[in-house]
């Protein structure tokens, strides 16, 4: 079962020392990612369990978002599954993103024209969250989904956060960050990875070769868009986007022109 990181709020305290608060709100968003994982209504003690909760806990969360009409619950096998309010509430935010509704034509242009993963993300703090993912049209494909936090080293949009650095920044911040192996392949080294970083500043694009996923290259760009600095990505698998390597860059470069007109 895939694990959501909102649940390791439950030990600490939030900024306005309010634990219970902060571990209600990991708690609810982990039951929403946990119904959206198994696809089928729930009995209480299952939820309880994926959710790491005490049955009370989830029973009394249970009935505050039956009374506000994101839940309801199957009498007969007692069993609990979301209504449509939250995916109402979901398009409504989504449709209104200021980001997206602008880059959302875009990203599917290049998604359509290469076929490959589209990603947009942008770094927050010591790492990079994907705004948007436009999945590939190909059968084999990379697939992610927007909310993905990806570290700073190992990931594409990552490098390309990093290459916004120059000097004596770049490399204070190499050196304060952590570089855990998230493949085989990830670049641990900071000498190593300060060479990369700058040989992607020279060419003007960032290259992941199974850094972050295994078999998955990406190249990368940052852009700035309505002040702010976002990472464009294509990912797919090794093999294709090495034979297609040259006409890919050139289309990425080429749609992240229009990426910073926007």
């Amino acid at each position: 079962m895939k694990h959501s990181p909102h649940r390791h709020a439950d030990n600490h305290p939030g900024p306005l020392g309010r634990p219970d608060s902060v571990k209600t709100a990991a708690r609810t968003l982990s039951l929403f990612e946990t119904f959206a994982e198994a696809q089928t209504p729930l009995p209480l003690t299952d939820l309880a369990k994926r959710i790491d909760a005490p049955v009370s806990s989830c029973h009394a969360l249970i009935k505050t978002l039956q009374a506000l009409g994101y839940v309801y619950v199957l009498e007969q096998k007692k069993r609990v599954y979301p209504t449509k309010r939250l995916l109402q509430v979901a398009q409504s935010i989504a449709t209104h993103d200021p980001l997206l509704e602008s880059a959302s034509p875009l990203l599917h242009d290049l998604r359509d024209e290469l076929g490959e993963t589209v990603i947009l993300g942008k770094r927050q703090g010591d790492g990079v969250v994907y705004l948007d993912i436009i999945e590939g049209t190909h059968t084999v494909r990379y697939a992610a989904t927007p909310g993905d936090a990806k570290p700073l080293h190992s990931s594409a949009i990552g490098k390309a956060m990093l290459g916004e650095e120059h000097g004596e920044q770049l490399k204070r911040l190499l050196e304060r960050l952590t570089m855990p192996s998230v493949t085989s392949s990830t670049i641990t080294d900071r000498d190593q990875l300060l060479d990369d970083i700058l040989n992607g500043q020279r060419r003007g694009y960032f290259v992941t070769r199974g850094e972050n996923v295994d078999d998955v290259m990406a190249l990368a760009i940052a852009r700035p868009v309505f002040g702010e600095t976002l990472g464009l990505a294509i990912a797919g698998p090794m093999e294709r986007m090495s034979r297609h390597y040259d006409r890919y860059r050139e289309a990425l470069m080429r749609h992240g022109d229009r990426l910073a007109a926007l």
